[in-house]
């Protein structure tokens, strides 16, 4: 076993188990086949929350941190002296200490990057490269890479050598050579073969860093082609690190989530895998085809998922047995270890000081560039409604992005065209806890708050679009909304849990001179949705989409428009009918989150009025008569009912998880 650094990790417990004495068997008898015990542990999505440290809100936080999930680490090798450890990608990218490294004091050459101070010394065995290990580029990927002390590994990313053939542009897989004890003691020497793969949609989502550098293959037909070859080279054990989602139907070609299938590839023992911050096994994945939910396998495949940003520790114990030369899984059970019990929010753990010891300079500094003053607030800014009603937060980013329009289109042909922003709420609840909200009080804006409204280090684009490519984008936006039954029950759910926030764009346009919007519509929820969470056209006849106007008139199908957005959309991100690379007339260099920073820096003070009705996006969804719409949301965003923003919203019920039920009032 590779010898563990010992700072702040002390409590760690020595490997290996001592010798039992000699079995006594009789001659005659054949030996008893070996058997082995291996735990697999699995951390992913941890997005550089590498402390339970909340850099939006500036303080601790109970709900996340891989310094909190290193004592679970700790823990669960004490248990099983036979373990490996794997991360499974999206470590690089997603939150201020990220963006710091990266961008505001980039790594310079020969420099350690932080999350790979704190995985060295963890003594991870093997990781996987995430889809957002590519958001800062592939120089400082590879850059980054070089300081982990352990071998990464990605299948399905291609790039032309220097005879211009197709090779992998990292490493698809090793074979680990470990020595373990088995259950009589005796030492038995495995090697277990370690895959990853990342979605292939990396093409689309990260396009300007990528496109012409490398290109991504099928997971499941990378799969096929290699585990075969890891087998004939000698591979024990095959573990699959998938930074991939679990999809109940079946998936296609250059699927995003593919789980299920890779479940199936002949050869794959365990299977640890990411992407959606989602927990496996949980309820979440009841009824789910091949699940057992009670000792954690898909289609028969050990497996696993630990939600994201530390919360969980994924644990998947194997019992192998030698059968002549080769070892099989004779038993298994995955679980999932949390770092805190949701119902009562109690913390089931404390946070390792090694984290806090080996990143304090990282940490301070990123403190001190969040700090910094930027505007000045006299209204609250939050985005606990913003799926339900136009929302100060997403406003304010799409005002930003309008002001850097404006000014992009200044002296060039495009002037002239009508122009509008669209943007999504990014910290909406869901899946990322009930406490993951912007949620800014009054008073100084500093750039920690500017990193809350806008997280992402997402580049400007402006696409050109026709009035009918325009309502099928707010089309695939309303597909957030369940369908309402106007003759079902009294009380009915609004929201799709399936449906990512940040899919939920809406459109805004600078107001006409008397105050009225400068564009609106409203939303009919008592159609089906025209589009599924993918983007597939589900209902042709379906139009939830009604009253679309600009500056007053109704949008005619050939009418020209500018949209801003970010690469992200622009490059087909999230399935919107029709937009892709092709419609980019602008390709800003500048980021969405700088746009914001240099709005709010010019307007100096947001005044009290500044979330009045005529001064947000004018969408509305419509009433249904006879039934009242309820959605969940933060509870403590009960906190900001009284103000005229949220008139309309009723509290229901606050729950023990930090969520409460709310109401739309006609």
């Amino acid at each position: 076993m590779r010898r563990i650094a010992s700072l702040a990790l002390s409590s760690f417990v020595a490997l290996g188990l001592a010798w039992s004495g000699p079995l006594q068997a009789a001659p005659a008898t054949p030996s008893k086949p070996a058997t082995l015990k291996l735990r697999l542990l699995q951390t992913s999505d941890l997005h550089m929350n590498l402390l339970n440290y909340d850099y939006y809100q500036d303080r601790e936080t109970d709900d996340y941190g891989l310094a909190k999930t290193i004592t679970l680490i700790q823990r669960a090798r004490s248990e099983a002296p036979n373990h490996l450890l794997f991360d499974n990608g999206d470590l690089l990218q997603g939150n201020p200490l990220g963006d710091l490294v990266a961008r505001i004091q980039p790594l310079r050459e020969g420099d350690t990057h932080p999350a790979y101070k704190v995985l060295n010394l963890l003594g991870v065995d093997a990781a996987n490269v995430g889809n957002h290990e590519f958001n800062y580029g592939l120089p400082f990927l590879r850059q980054a890479l070089a300081g982990a002390s352990f071998p990464y590994v990605s299948a399905n990313v291609m790039e032309r050598g220097v005879q211009g053939r197709l090779q992998h542009a990292f490493t698809p897989y090793v074979l680990l050579q470990r020595q373990f004890k088995d259950e009589a003691g005796r030492t038995q020497t495995l090697k277990i073969g370690v895959i990853g793969f990342v979605p292939p949609q990396i093409m689309q989502w990260d396009r300007r860093h990528l496109q012409g550098r490398v290109e991504a293959r099928d997971i499941v037909e990378t799969a096929r082609a290699l585990v075969p070859r890891m087998r004939a080279q000698g591979a024990d054990l095959v573990v699959a690190l998938a930074h991939s989602g679990f999809e109940k139907t079946e998936q296609g070609h250059l699927a995003e989530n593919t789980v299920a299938e890779l479940a199936r590839v002949p050869g794959i023992d365990a299977l640890l895998f990411g992407h959606a911050h989602a927990e496996f096994p949980s309820a979440q994945f009841a009824g789910y085809p091949g699940v057992d939910l009670v000792q954690g396998r898909i289609h028969g495949v050990p497996a696993a998922m630990p939600g994201r940003w530390g919360d969980h520790l994924a644990v998947v114990d194997l019992e192998l047995q030698r059968q002549g030369r080769r070892w099989t899984v004779q038993h298994s059970r995955a679980e999932l270890r949390p770092i805190l019990d949701r119902a009562s929010r109690r913390a089931l753990v404390k946070a390792d000081p090694m984290v806090a010891h080996v990143i304090a300079r990282e940490h301070a500094d990123t403190l001190q560039a969040l700090r910094a003053p930027v505007a000045h607030s006299e209204v609250a800014i939050h985005s606990y409604f913003s799926q339900v009603q136009p929302s100060l937060a997403v406003d304010l980013v799409a005002r930003a992005q309008l002001a850097y329009l404006e000014r992009a289109v200044q002296g060039t042909a495009l002037e002239g065209l009508p122009l509008l922003s669209a943007a999504a709420p990014f910290k909406a609840g869901g899946r990322q806890g009930w406490n993951f909200y912007t949620d800014i009080p009054p008073g100084p804006l500093a750039a920690k708050h500017v990193a809350d409204l806008y997280l992402y280090p997402n580049q400007i684009k402006v696409l050109k679009v026709t009035g009918a490519e325009l309502r099928e984008w707010l089309e695939m936006s309303a597909g957030q909304f369940r369908q309402i039954d106007a003759a079902g029950p009294a009380e009915q759910e609004l929201l799709d849990d399936d449906f990512r926030a940040y899919n939920f764009d809406s459109l805004y346009a600078a107001p006409l001179a008397d105050g009225r919007p400068g564009l609106s519509y409203t939303i009919n929820v008592r159609q089906p949705a025209r589009y599924s969470a993918e983007g597939k056209l589900l209902q042709p006849q379906a139009r939830r989409i009604g009253d679309l106007r600009y500056q007053g008139r109704p949008i005619e199908d050939q009418a020209d428009f500018l949209v801003i957005t970010n690469h992200y959309r622009a490059s087909g991100g999230g399935g919107f009918p029709g937009l892709n690379a092709s419609k980019v007339v602008i390709d800003a260099p500048d980021e969405n989150r700088e746009a914001v920073a240099a709005y709010l820096s010019g307007l100096g003070r947001l005044p009290a009025d500044t979330a009045g009705a005529q001064a947000l996006p004018a969408w509305r969804l419509l009433p249904v008569p006879g039934v009242q719409l309820k959605f969940r949301s933060g509870a403590a965003g009960a906190e900001h009912l009284k103000r005229a923003d949220t008139a309309g919203i009723v509290l229901i019920e606050r729950l023990p998880d930090g969520s409460a039920w709310y109401r739309l009032q006609p």
